[in-house]
């Protein structure tokens, strides 16, 4: 149950995130009033290009960083969790290099033999791809993390794997042609507003499973925090349990790799802030806590990122890893160690 104090954080935070919601569908190189915004959200402003800018871009643009803010907040969580490590997160981890890998596989591979197969799966092909490799490397670091139990060498080979991801990459970017690599180029420089209206719904299904399926786990989860042993003894399947927070991982992780490109820090540092906010561990308060405080931080960089200079917006990721890794430094001064 919730306390009062926790009721009130939650209040504050969703004002926060109604908030940042409107202000992202405002912000802009595009000079559009607050009138004209309203008028296009709801009913029309009689200017088309208005319209357009609102309803077909920015508003899903906005839908779109509180998928991702949250999914990857708590995809962070869950790891986190399973492998006690407080810096573990999909990319720390080698998860979005795992799931880059497998996009930069589909796009990389265009013009083989294997293409028309490619193309006969759809929209679908590139969420495949990048949950398949965002699932192998997770596999493999729970594989390790079963004979290795220091949290600190388990990080540093999960970054590892992660750098052979991206040096595989590297090597088949060196093979392709000039306007696959393009596109993959531009891909990992992250993008929230590639999420058209039509591709929506396959995100916003595999991102509300996942969700879903996390407040499931909540009671495993906070058994998982005295350790397997403990989860164990109180009848608890582990392994059962193992394998759905690697499909729920690779799935939600996945799906917002494969839809708006690699996005760091948000999966590390978000969990934390949740647990800061609300002075507890359980996951009852920090799953949907996480899930408010992912969004909010996600829509803040998507604002960020539309700071007008020369009329470009900056790439999504690299404002991402400007909050987060100050942050990390934070998180670690404050444990004073791993």
């Amino acid at each position: 149950m919730f306390i009062k104090k926790d009721l009130r954080i939650f209040v504050l935070l969703f004002v926060i995130l109604l908030l940042t919601f409107v202000v992202d569908i405002f912000s802009g190189n595009a000079d559009i009033s607050v009138k004209e915004g309203f008028a296009a959200l709801f009913g029309g402003s009689g200017d088309e290009i208005i319209d357009e800018i609102i309803v077909n871009y920015r508003f899903p643009k906005a839908v779109t960083a509180i998928f991702a803010g949250s999914s990857l907040a708590i995809a962070g969580l869950l790891m986190q969790t399973l492998f006690r490590n407080p810096l573990a997160g999909p990319d720390v981890l080698g998860v979005s290099a795992g799931a880059s890998l497998g996009v930069a596989l589909l796009t990389l591979l265009s013009g083989t033999v294997v293409y028309p197969f490619i193309q006969s799966l759809g929209g679908m092909a590139q969420v495949i791809a990048a949950i398949s490799g965002a699932a192998l490397v997770l596999i493999i670091v729970l594989a390790v993390s079963a004979r290795i139990k220091d949290s600190v060498t388990i990080l540093v080979l999960g970054m590892i794997f992660g750098y052979v991801a991206n040096a595989i990459i590297t090597i088949l970017q060196s093979f392709a042609d000039p306007d696959s690599l393009k596109v993959f180029v531009s891909w990992t420089f992250g993008s929230l507003g590639a999420v058209t209206w039509d591709k929506m719904p396959l995100m916003a299904v595999l991102v509300i499973v996942g969700i879903i399926t996390s407040f499931l786990l909540q009671k495993p989860l906070n058994s998982l925090l005295l350790g397997e042993n403990y989860a164990s003894s109180v009848g608890m399947n582990v392994k059962s349990i193992r394998v759905i927070i690697i499909s729920v991982t690779a799935i939600i992780t996945g799906a917002v790799t494969a839809f708006t490109g690699p996005i760091a820090f948000i999966g590390v540092v978000i969990p934390h802030f949740a647990r800061a906010f609300f002075g507890t561990v359980d996951h009852k308060i920090i799953i949907p806590g996480s899930i408010l405080t992912g969004a909010i931080l996600m829509l803040v960089c998507d604002i960020v990122s539309q700071i007008p200079i020369s009329n470009r917006t900056l790439p999504i990721n690299a404002v991402t890893a400007i909050f987060g890794a100050p942050m990390i430094v934070w998180i670690v001064l404050k444990r004073k160690k791993l």
